[in-house]
């Protein structure tokens, strides 16, 4: 059955946000902004991979222990991961949070040209130093409201590590982490501000191990049976099968081991590994089940044997009209983030660094006209926008599919600049940065305490979720019995 994750199918509240609320909570946010800046400047300093987020999980939690949260720290069974919680009795609402980092991207701040700090070192080329700080900002304003107003509910920041192909959020959905949450709140840095359009890629990433029979490659090849040959046929048979699927869908590979490095030796074992996405959850299970089927014809064919072994994998995202249109209440009455004219010439100077097709593909994603003279994002996103195929996968997508989730995104660097990139890296301490970060901060904020004030707009963010996913059967993407792939089981 499809699930149509964009598409509203309840009629969302139409009343707007109070005024003197959003002032309040707002203001409140601004009046944190050194503490979280500095919060956000120091994980940027520290940038960790999947799992390996000792010093950034430790700043994050320091952070929620001063700003005075009930800590859980190793939940899911994952060390560098927690929550802090806030408030007693009534809804429940999760802010999500990262601080993992990506590979070789290690880059000096403010710098427009490439300029690593350690010779491939990590960096922060997502921008998640920025997301984990907001979101704890978010929550620690929303604590402050709940606690001044003497309202029920709880607020709780969730600390997500390992996103960046670790897939953290699905092993804490599996573990039900998220069972007793009624709505979940997130951001993103971007290019622009606006709502997240629930746009991503349900996807698996397996290991198909093949097993074959090492011979002399010249004396006896007649023995031999080439696990390294069967990788290659699979490889082409997947190829071939590109023809045949969804043109929304992905399929990515590499091969992990050859076998060995003698080409005068039959290779007895090799390893592929694909990354497999499609539109829909339903949809990647019966592509994963095709790449199997050609896996297993690769093997037949040289006479060898394979397994495979799921490593990780991500829902796609489930969208909710209500939450939407609530949280875009609150952009348009906000604004985007204040930049002014020392911001935009900074801007300008990364955008020298980017060719016209960086330019044109950042606006062509949310289906606008190309502005090559626009440094930075100075307006708000339109809530309903063209449905892009260039997309990507989160595992935010794991967590809306149990809870209804809504994520905004903030505009925190220079139009054009390409995610995962030093250009990304450079502009992840500067003004701009932190603007986008609070701007982002305030929107979280206030869309919670809207929600903890009026139960009803929570009510029918479940109806619709609850309407979106029947006779869907939610099956994790990542099965009972696979562990997170911490740094020491890689």
């Amino acid at each position: 059955m499809n699930v149509d994750a964009s598409t509203p199918v309840a009629t969302p509240s139409t009343s707007q946000p109070d005024s003197h609320t959003l002032e309040e909570i707002w203001s409140r946010v601004e009046a944190s902004r050194a503490p979280f800046c500095a919060l956000s400047d120091s994980i940027w300093a520290t940038p960790e991979l999947n799992y390996d987020e000792v010093h950034s999980s430790a700043q994050i939690a320091a952070m929620l222990q001063q700003q005075g949260f009930r800590i859980e720290r190793g939940i899911a069974g994952i060390p560098t991961a927690m929550v802090g919680e806030a408030g007693q009795g009534g809804p429940v609402i999760a802010i999500l949070g990262e601080y993992d980092t990506l590979p070789g991207l290690s880059q000096e701040a403010d710098v427009a040209e490439p300029r690593p700090v350690q010779a491939g070192g990590n960096g922060h080329g997502c921008g998640h130093n920025l997301l984990g700080s907001a979101a704890l900002q978010a929550a620690s304003a929303v604590k402050y409201f709940l606690a001044v107003h003497q309202l029920p509910g709880r607020v709780r920041f969730y600390g997500c590590p390992a996103e960046e192909g670790g897939y953290a959020k699905g092993f804490m959905v599996r573990a039900g982490v998220f069972d007793d949450v009624d709505i979940a709140i997130s951001w993103h840095p971007n290019a622009f501000s606006g709502v997240i359009e629930a746009n991503s890629l349900a996807c698996n990433e397996i290991n198909y191990h093949f097993s074959g029979r090492a011979a002399h490659a010249s004396a006896s090849p007649h023995l031999g049976r080439s696990a390294l040959d069967a990788v290659e046929l699979m490889n082409v048979g997947v190829n071939y099968l590109r023809e045949h699927m969804p043109s929304s869908a992905r399929i990515h590979y590499a091969v992990t081991d050859t076998g060995g490095h003698s080409p005068n030796v039959v290779q007895a074992r090799a390893t592929v590994r694909y990354l497999i996405r499609a539109r829909e959850l339903p949809a990647l299970q019966q592509l994963v089940k095709r790449v199997d089927n050609i896996a297993a014809g690769a093997a037949l064919m040289i006479e060898t044997t394979f397994s495979s072994q799921v490593l990780i994998g991500d829902a796609n995202l489930i969208g909710n009209g209500p939450l939407e249109a609530r949280m875009q209440a609150h952009l348009e009455l906000l604004g985007p983030p204040p930049f002014d004219d020392a911001d935009r010439a900074y801007a300008a100077r990364f955008q020298k660094t980017l060719s016209q097709d960086d330019m044109k593909s950042a606006y062509d994603r949310y289906g606008l006209a190309v502005d090559y003279q626009r440094p930075l994002c100075d307006f708000v996103l339109p809530l309903r926008r063209p449905y892009s195929d260039m997309v990507d996968s989160t595992d935010v997508g794991s967590v809306s599919w149990v809870v209804p989730t809504v994520q905004v995104y903030g505009a925190t660097y220079a139009i054009g600049t390409p995610g995962h990139s030093w250009q990304l890296v450079a502009q992840g301490k500067a003004a701009v940065a932190h603007k986008g970060m609070i701007h982002a901060a305030k929107i979280t904020a206030s869309t919670a305490v809207d929600l903890l004030q009026h139960p009803e707009f929570i009510a029918q963010a479940k109806a619709e979720h609850r309407a979106r996913l029947a006779g869907v059967e939610f099956i994790n993407p990542i099965p009972e019995g696979v562990t997170p792939p911490f740094p020491d089981n890689e």
